[in-house]
């Protein structure tokens, strides 16, 4: 497919896919979308440029707004079908409107979601990138996998005009990557997929449990896909989401947020999160990282007991188990990991647990009945480990039976070394893609993953990305939340945004005082590079104590009310915590103040 993109002198934007020798047209500020099969002579365009896709139309708070991918990367295929990564991207305004400085900051939370997303799709729509090979070849013209379906909120305004998807293009937030080689004098073709859901999408602190509907955060499915040289593929699924149940951690600016766990029972929506996942992917082995003692046993022991509680008919199919990452592979000792694979295998996780067809017959040669769900508390790091251990496990015994290694003794990595390498660059790559989504900052222990060993420099990379988690995940993220949840349309500025929500309203010596502390430090810095006199003089002394003073109880007092510095998100509610104003006896807004909702409690002995 060869789309191309022009504006009329009128302002309406003329899509051409050249394939289907069909327009799209985009005019009045969004409210007209047609398409036709013969160009309008009564427009007159501007250049022609030939464009990736179409990402989705958009209203904001008054304008509306086409955004087009106009440069793309292929990344790999799958059954001969390219699949690319969007490099570059246009917001074109539908409208000759001026944006107001409120529409300026929606425009901006639009082009954060787009620059730091890692956003695939099918080139030509050639292979539906949202569902599962298996589930491509076991139903019956399948639809879109709406869970997976990023841009479905966007895409909504084009498809009453193009039911038949000529202009209209399905993208993934994840990760993709395909590699051809020869293994063992054979050839095979690696590939590695991962959705993310769009259901309780956000970053790592504001979205954490379930909600009511039985939806997790940070949710992502994995394919690992195998394909050999007699045209048989095969496919395995992994999956990772948040402990289902009503939990979370506040943040308070102390490296450690504040646990809470709900006083809410969410039996139910565990029950509802788990049939539905028995429903997609049949019995499902839980695997448990969180730490069963300190600051994480409340998540363990809340996980356990929504387990333990599930209906009888659905727990026959949902089995538990528990592994001590930090103990079991302490000492880096991650190898040990392959004591957890014999914990699945005990409970019935067997080697042969994968999608296979042939596709010279066209032919189901087995399918794949269960799934892996790993979690840790941010469903990354542990998590990461351990998921490319599962994957190498099922991938060695998938090259044992399709007959390129001799014996499930022979590690590939052994006989191929340079194969091994773009497998565990392949799953770390993918670590940091989910990492970054969720935490902002890549996966740690990817040292591991790509090489098979732990190192110290990985650690001290690791220490580095825990800094930067814990500035962005205080500072920064909260806008990063508005940015998920403005672009999949949890949050409508046309009709939800009675007035601007990006007002501040605390008072000026809350928003002031960090301005204050760093005017203070800028000073005392002065007094002792360029002193008056001696340095010890009394009037220079009394400077930098005065200043001392002033940053350490001004630092003392941020700690204590450590939720007026949080970047907290404006737009879409958070479900532990209420934001409100307050006023004064005139009905001014003198501040803003924070209250847990009421069914959370806290768990942490520390206190905000």
């Amino acid at each position: 497919m060869v789309l191309t993109h022009s504006i009329a002198k009128d302002g309406t934007h003329i899509f051409h896919n050249k394939l289907a020798n069909n327009f799209l047209l985009i005019g009045d500020n969004g409210n007209s979308i047609e398409t036709t099969k013969e160009y309008p002579t009564t427009l007159t365009n501007t250049n022609t440029s030939i464009i990736s896709c179409i990402i989705g139309v958009i209203k904001l708070k008054v304008n509306s707004y086409v955004i087009i991918a106009d440069k793309h990367l292929v990344t790999g295929s799958i059954l001969n079908k390219e699949i690319a990564l969007i490099k570059k991207y246009k917001i074109l305004s539908l409208s000759g409107a001026k944006p107001t400085s409120e529409e300026k900051i929606y425009l901006d939370l639009l082009d954060e979601q787009l620059r730091s997303g890692t956003l695939y799709y099918s080139v030509d729509n050639q292979y539906d990138i949202t569902n599962s090979l298996q589930k491509q070849y076991t139903t019956d013209h399948p639809k879109i996998d709406e869970r997976f379906w990023w841009n479905k909120f966007i895409s909504t305004p084009l498809l009453e005009a193009d039911s038949r998807f000529e202009f209209t293009t399905p993208i993934i937030y994840g990760y993709f990557k395909s590699h051809a080689t020869i293994f063992n004098g054979r050839a095979l073709q690696f590939a590695l997929l991962t959705r993310r859901s769009t259901e309780r999408a956000g970053t790592r602190y504001f979205r954490r449990g379930i909600d009511a509907q039985g939806n997790v955060a940070n949710f992502n499915e994995t394919e690992q896909f195998v394909t050999t040289d007699d045209n048989h593929i095969y496919s395995v699924l992994q999956t990772r989401g948040s402990v289902p149940v009503y939990w979370a951690e506040v943040n308070n600016l102390r490296y450690k947020p504040n646990l809470e766990i709900s006083t809410q029972p969410s039996g139910d929506a565990t029950a509802a999160h788990f049939t539905q996942q028995v429903e997609f992917y049949g019995d499902n082995f839980l695997v448990n990282l969180v730490n069963q003692s300190g600051y994480e046993q409340p998540v363990k022991q809340a996980y356990e007991a929504a387990v333990e509680n599930l209906p009888e008919k659905l727990k026959a199919h949902v089995h538990y188990i528990y592994f001590d990452f930090h103990h079991e592979c302490k000492g880096m000792r991650y190898d040990r990991i392959n004591l957890l694979l014999d914990h699945l295998i005990n409970l019935g996780y067997t080697s042969d647990n994968y999608f296979e067809i042939d596709l010279n017959a066209r032919q189901i040669v087995h399918l794949q009945k269960s799934v892996v769900r790993t979690n840790c508390m941010d469903c990354l790091d542990r998590t990461n480990v351990v998921q490319g251990a599962i994957g190498r496990w099922v991938l060695q015994n998938t090259l044992v039976k399709s007959g390129y290694l001799k014996s499930i003794e022979t590690p590939f990595a052994k006989v191929d070394p340079s194969f091994n390498l773009f497998f565990q660059n392949f799953w770390a790559d993918n670590a940091d893609a989910v990492s970054c989504a969720y935490s902002g900052t890549g996966a740690l222990k990817t040292d591991y993953t790509r090489t098979g060993k732990r190192s110290y420099r990985g650690a001290l990379q690791d220490l580095r990305n825990s800094l930067t988690r814990y500035y962005k995940n205080n500072y920064s993220d909260g806008s990063r939340q508005d940015s998920y949840d403005l672009f999949l349309g949890k949050y409508k500025p046309y009709q939800d945004a009675v007035q601007s929500p990006f007002i501040d309203v605390r008072p000026a010596y809350v928003q002031l005082l960090p301005y204050l502390m760093g005017t203070s430090f800028l000073i005392m810095l002065a007094v002792l590079y360029y002193p008056r006199g001696s340095l010890l003089d009394l009037k220079n002394l009394a400077i930098i104590a005065l200043c001392l003073i002033f940053n350490v109880r001004s630092l003392s007092w941020i700690l204590a009310n450590g939720y007026q510095y949080v970047d907290w998100p404006r737009l879409v509610p958070l479900d532990y915590l209420r934001k409100q104003s307050t006023y004064d006896a005139d009905g001014k807004v003198t501040g803003t103040k924070f209250e847990k909702t009421d069914y959370f409690k806290g768990i942490s002995k520390k206190k905000n």
